[in-house]
């Protein structure tokens, strides 16, 4: 699962935990990416990013954090991620999690046909979205699995604005995440 994590929130949490059930998944690693190629670059620094996203998932054991993103140079293409995992876990399956609004722009992704040829991907419920099923454009696409669930209506701008506003988001992000934004002075 990828993303800027800028920061990590509940909503995010809880769509790795609903693509981990729904799919049996062993483990979700979370990828906070370097230079997301579709929005504008990240507030925080990698560094406070990938710290926030360790904090959040510390106490799930089947959550893990991987700088693969962070450690290459140039914009973050989730193919060439993808392409990397496999290379470096030859022995392990990958399902790439994405948001259904996600979903809707991959065709607009470097390189989508390829991506989908190389990773199933669980497309999480989000809020506003629309039911029924999720078809893939490619037909060399491995496979698409719609995984329900509870989908939170939060969004890290939101929770930016909140901070730079001085208001709280106890109850957006976990604790350890409001603790650590508050600390490092993050978003004001």
């Amino acid at each position: 699962m990828g993303g800027t994590f800028d920061p990590i929130h509940l909503g995010h949490l809880r769509a790795a935990e609903s693509a981990r059930e729904a799919l049996g998944l062993d483990l979700v690693a979370f990828l906070p990416s370097a230079v997301p190629p579709h929005r504008t670059a990240p507030i925080s620094p990698a560094a406070d990013r990938l710290s926030m996203t360790s904090l959040a998932t510390a106490s799930q054991p089947c959550f893990a954090v991987w700088d693969t993103e962070l450690r290459r140079p140039g914009p973050s293409y989730t193919v060439e991620t993808v392409a990397t995992l496999l290379r470096e876990r030859p022995d392990d399956a990958f399902v790439l999690i994405v948001g259904s609004d996600t979903w809707a722009e991959m065709t607009t992704w470097r390189e989508p046909e390829r991506l989908l040829s190389l990773v199933e991907v669980a497309v999480v419920d989000r809020p506003g979205g629309t039911a029924g099923p999720i078809v893939s454009p490619f037909p060399a696409a491995r496979g698409v699995h719609r995984v329900a669930g509870i989908a939170l209506p939060i969004s890290a701008t939101a929770i930016r604005e909140r901070v730079r506003r001085g208001g709280s988001v106890r109850y957006l992000v976990p604790d350890v995440v409001a603790d650590y934004i508050a600390e490092r002075r993050l978003y004001a």
